[in-house]
This record gives C-alpha cells, sequence and structure tokens, in this order.
C-alpha cells in the first residue's frame, strides 16, 4: 500500500510538473504574440499601412513575370497568371515560408540582400525597386553614382525658353546638368575636376572673391553646403561622391570648414542677390522645380525681385544679343 501511494503521489508531482510546463510554455507564447501584436499596434499608421501596399506591390510584380521569363517550363494545371510562391522563393534563395510572409504583409525583417534578390527575381526596375524597399521599410542605397549627367531636348528647350530670366539643371550635387544662356551670362562655370562636369559649388568656391557673381558669399556658400549635405545622406560611401568632397575640400578650405560643421538644410526659394559687371547687382528669388524621370535633379529658375533687376536682366539680354547676334541660319530664312 505503501509503495502504490508513492507512486501514485510521484505521478500526480510528474503530472503537475508537465501541466506546469505546458501552461508556462502556453503562457510565454501567448505573451510573445501578445508583444508582436502590441508592437504592431503601436507603430505610426504609416508604417502599418505600408505593409498592405507592400502586399499588393509584390502579387501584382509577380503576376506580370512568366516562367518562360526566367527560364522554368511553365507545367501542367498552371492557375498563377505569374510565378508561384514558391518559385519566387527558391529563385530568390529563400524560404517559402518566409517570403510567404512578406507578401501577405507581415511585420517581418528583411535585409537588403534578400531585399535585391527579390527585385532580381521579380525583375524590378531602378524606381520600382527603390519602392519596394520604402515599402518594406529598408534603407535604400541607389546604385554608385547613379545620379543624371544630361538632360533630354524638350527640358533643354524649356529652360531656353524661359530666357531672359536665369534657368539651369542641377543634380543633388550641384553639377550643372544644362543651363540657358541667360544664366551663363552670369555664371562662367568650368569643368569640375575629378569629375569632368561643370559644378555651380566648385566654381564658387574657387573664383576669387571678387570674380564671384554671388553677393554675400558668407551668407549664401554656407547654405548650399548644408544643401549639399543633405543630399549627400543618401550616397555616403559612394566612390564619386566621396572623391568630390575631397577634391574640393583640398580645393578650398572655406568649403573643408562649411563641410565639417555638419549643417544640414534642403533646398527652398531664397531672394539672392547677383552682380555683374555690365549691369551691376541684381536681386533674384530662386525657386526649384522637380523634373519626372530625373530623381534628385531640379530646374531652378531666378526671378527678379524688384523692377530695378528686371530691367538689368533684360538689358543683360540686350548686351548678350549686340555682341553676339544670333546666327543667320537660326533666323527665318530669306525665301
Amino acid at each position: 500500500m505503501t509503495t502504490h501511494a508513492t507512486n501514485t503521489t510521484d505521478t500526480a508531482k510528474t503530472t503537475n510538473t508537465v501541466n506546469a510546463a505546458k501552461t508556462a510554455s502556453t503562457a510565454q507564447t501567448t505573451s510573445t504574440a501578445h508583444r508582436a501584436r502590441t508592437a504592431e499596434t503601436v507603430r505610426p499608421a504609416s508604417a502599418r499601412r505600408r505593409r498592405p501596399e507592400l502586399a499588393s506591390f509584390l502579387r501584382t510584380r509577380r503576376a506580370r513575370v512568366t516562367p518562360a521569363d526566367v527560364g522554368m517550363p511553365p507545367g501542367l494545371r498552371r492557375r498563377t497568371p505569374g510565378l508561384r510562391r514558391e518559385e519566387v522563393a527558391q529563385l530568390s534563395g529563400v524560404g517559402v515560408t518566409w517570403y510567404t510572409w512578406l507578401e501577405q504583409g507581415r511585420a517581418i525583417n528583411a535585409s537588403p540582400q534578400v531585399l535585391d534578390a527579390v527585385a532580381r527575381t521579380l525583375r524590378l526596375d531602378a524606381p520600382e525597386r527603390e519602392h519596394l524597399y520604402r515599402l518594406a521599410e529598408v534603407p535604400f542605397e541607389a546604385a554608385p553614382d547613379a545620379l543624371p549627367r544630361r538632360v533630354t531636348s524638350e527640358v533643354q528647350a524649356i529652360i531656353d525658353t524661359l530666357d531672359p530670366l536665369l534657368a539651369v539643371v542641377y543634380n543633388s550635387r550641384y553639377d550643372i546638368l544644362a543651363a540657358n544662356s541667360a544664366y551663363l551670362d552670369l555664371f562662367t562655370v568650368p569643368q569640375t575636376a575629378g569629375i569632368g562636369a561643370p559644378n555651380a559649388l566648385w566654381t564658387l568656391f574657387t573664383v576669387p572673391e571678387r570674380a564671384c557673381p554671388v553677393v554675400h558669399r558668407e551668407r549664401e556658400l554656407p547654405v548650399m553646403v548644408a544643401t549639399l549635405r543633405s543630399a549627400y545622406g543618401r550616397h555616403v560611401g559612394e566612390p564619386a561622391w566621396e572623391e568630390y568632397i575631397r577634391a574640393l575640400s583640398a580645393a578650398s578650405p572655406w568649403f573643408a570648414q562649411l563641410w565639417a560643421s555638419g549643417e544640414v538644410i534642403p533646398p527652398g526659394p531664397r531672394v539672392k542677390t547677383f552682380r555683374h559687371a555690365a549691369v551691376g547687382e541684381m536681386r533674384m528669388t530662386s525657386q526649384s522645380l522637380s523634373i519626372d524621370g530625373m530623381p534628385e535633379c531640379r530646374i531652378v529658375v531666378y526671378t527678379p525681385k524688384d523692377e530695378e533687376s528686371r530691367e538689368k536682366v533684360t538689358m543683360l539680354r540686350e548686351r548678350r544679343e549686340r555682341l553676339w547676334p544670333p546666327s543667320s541660319t537660326t533666323e527665318n530664312p530669306a525665301p
């Protein structure tokens, strides 16, 4: 009897221990799930909205890629208009469950390497790849030195039409991609060492002060450097950017000092004063306009701030036409 009682007691203890362990495990699982739901709940509304957008984006991109596009046989009884989820996972080198969760918009982490693999499988172009990164809340890095280096004839025609207003196309490094004659009346822009492109900052920091067309350099140039740094954050480590910063710092100790200050300012409208030897000073308002299909590029137009400046801008155009009259081949030919 004693032995039987002891065994019964031991069995009860073991059962209680197992039940306690199960209860603890269930509580831990419930707690983990609760924390995950809580973390998802406290995320900003904009972040929570990205996940459904990510799910929809991945589904539509997957639907447009056929097995033939990626060298796979179509197979039989294929109801999916494009690739299957497991095929995307296989081609991307990721787990089927993980990709399924990603496409379902679950709150999982994704590395840049994995997103790159998925982007290659789904044949995403550069804008789509950046869109994927934004939706997945992963910092996006553009391809090295991916800044546009030229404009279309349509963009050139737009800024030419703005003459006598000064108009120029900058990228985020202040490379001058195009300019109209009115802008070139005021600025001389030599090629930038190491990059080969005309560059506004390089010009303003390396010409003698008496030759600089910008009045109040001590006020205006720090703003331009801070604007440059706001763009630099997207290009840290890129060889073209690093060489540009290194070379300009070597050419201009003042630029190096301003760069080291770490100030950051986004582009925006400003009133600037320019000078030209023939007409004197002109007060101009700068306004930036984005260009479709040219990321990190903008048309900057300078409009006269007052009537005196407007008259001087017109005088500069008239002076140019006297000194360099339009070629007879560009005028209406005689019948």
